[in-house]
């Protein structure tokens, strides 16, 4: 576990969990997370920053609501070092990007009712 000074607060702890629902070869987004939690999608975003679990807790499968990558580590914009790195995750794990590269595919995006049910949430 990488540590960044503290340790993670409730919110953070549920959201953890929340996005280990989400399989490989799917993607879900920060608002359909923060839906889930009762919460934010810029909260979501932030606490995905802090992960400390990672790769455990998968935060490289969250995209924008636009399903564009989005950040990933701290950093923002397709040309980072970060966000390639997110990408070439994806790409390992089997997620499919649209035929111009700049978003992922919509058949990849994973069940909300599973991201409730992991927040404890009925479906």
């Amino acid at each position: 576990m990488k540590s960044n000074g503290r340790a993670p607060t409730a919110f953070e702890e549920r959201l953890y969990l929340v996005c280990s629902a989400i399989p490989c070869g799917k993607v879900s987004t920060y608002g359909a997370l923060a839906k889930a939690l009762h919460s934010s999608p810029r909260a979501v975003g932030q606490a995905l920053r802090r992960n400390p679990y990672a790769p455990d807790v998968p935060c490289h499968r969250v995209v924008t609501s636009s399903l564009a990558l989005g950040g990933f580590s701290g950093s923002w914009g397709d040309d980072t070092p970060n966000v390639r790195r997110k990408r070439a995750l994806l790409e390992s794990e089997g997620v499919a990007f649209t035929s111009n590269g700049a978003r992922v595919s919509a058949a990849c995006l994973a069940s909300v009712g599973a991201l409730e049910a992991a927040a404890g949430k009925p479906a």
